[in-house]
């Protein structure tokens, strides 16, 4: 599957949603699609029927698509994924990225793959939400549990949803489970699916200088001494993030990077960047919670090398950072 505009168009970042039946998906979906925030999304599910898109929202519906007032689109897969994807990466009006949304029992690494697979597409990560007040009754189900396990450690950010619904132990004892099922993947843990841009998308940041963090914030005077080169524009929602980013001007060992990629250090949830190496003209940096990449980069950045990472508040290794791109 190759779009013909894949050579002149940027690659389209994919994001894969898991998680069982009642988790919280549709509600993320629908969050999503009310909240592109100027951004055109296509998002591709197997059921219309339980989106409930905000009548004011939507422009027009021609049975196996629903156009929203805002540019996004909402396309039924039916049987045929790879055909819905092909429509999308071919539609002559663009979009900024794609998202999936995994059947209740599917796994959603499977699914990833594609992106792995076609040139026009760029894997954006796998989201899987948990229902914090289901998933150890699941877990002990014989018949649900190594569905449960599959889609969990296939992400690279779990989100433990409805966490208002257990007690204080309960949730505890969710944390615990998780820990030793997921070890260094995040997990943030919310109600109503309410998630943060930049742990959804790494389109949230922005290679033109800045890191653009909608929930964000910036670092603390310290770390800001400690970064030279480092630029942090960010618009305070509330304080959950730190961001990273810098311009570096020397050619990179494309061995170092994947080395970079395999062992992030602890703290970047995202990261992402375009960079001279000595193996290609240009390269794409991609990682997102337990997945990197390296690749070549479709045309030439106009305004020359950037990298830019997110982490939640206080936990994103900025000195780290510096040093990897200092010595890569």
């Amino acid at each position: 599957m190759a779009a013909p505009a894949a050579s002149v168009r940027p690659r389209l970042p994919l994001t894969v949603i898991g998680g069982f039946l009642g988790a919280g998906k549709t509600t993320l979906l629908n969050r999503m699609l009310r909240e592109s925030q100027g951004r055109r999304l296509a998002v591709l599910v197997n059921d219309f029927g339980a989106l409930n898109i905000d009548a004011e929202l939507v422009a027009s519906n021609a049975g196996d698509t629903i156009a929203l007032t805002n540019g996004c689109v909402c396309c039924s897969i039916g049987d045929d994924l790879t055909t819905a994807l092909i429509a999308v990466i071919e539609s002559p009006a663009p979009f900024d990225a794609v998202v999936i949304e995994a059947s209740g029992v599917s796994d959603p690494w499977r699914i990833a793959q594609v992106a792995l697979a076609d040139a026009a597409l760029s894997l954006d990560g796998v989201i899987v939400l948990v229902d914090a007040s289901a998933c150890l009754a699941h877990a002990a189900d014989p018949l649900l549990a190594d569905s449960l396990r599959r889609q969990i450690k296939a992400a690279d950010l779990v989100v433990i949803n409805k966490i208002d619904l257990v007690d204080a132990d309960e949730r505890l004892r969710v944390r615990d489970w998780l820990a030793i099922l997921v070890g260094r993947t995040t997990c943030f843990e919310t109600t109503e699916a309410e998630i943060p841009m930049p742990l959804l998308s790494g389109s949230a940041l922005s290679l033109d200088g800045h890191a653009r963090v909608e929930a964000g914030v910036g670092a603390s005077k310290e770390r800001d001494r400690a970064r030279a080169h480092v630029h942090v524009h960010v618009h305070v929602h509330e304080e959950l993030f730190d961001t990273w980013s810098c311009r570096p001007t020397r050619e990179f060992s494309a061995q170092a990077l994947r080395t970079l990629l395999r062992d992030m250090p602890v703290g970047v949830l995202r990261l992402k960047g375009i960079l001279h190496t000595d193996e290609h003209a240009w390269a794409e940096l991609q990682f997102a919670g337990r997945h990197g990449s390296l690749r070549n980069a479709l045309t030439a950045p106009a305004n020359g090398a950037a990298v830019v990472a997110v982490g939640l508040r206080n936990q994103l290794p900025a000195p780290a950072l510096d040093a990897a791109f200092r010595s890569a």
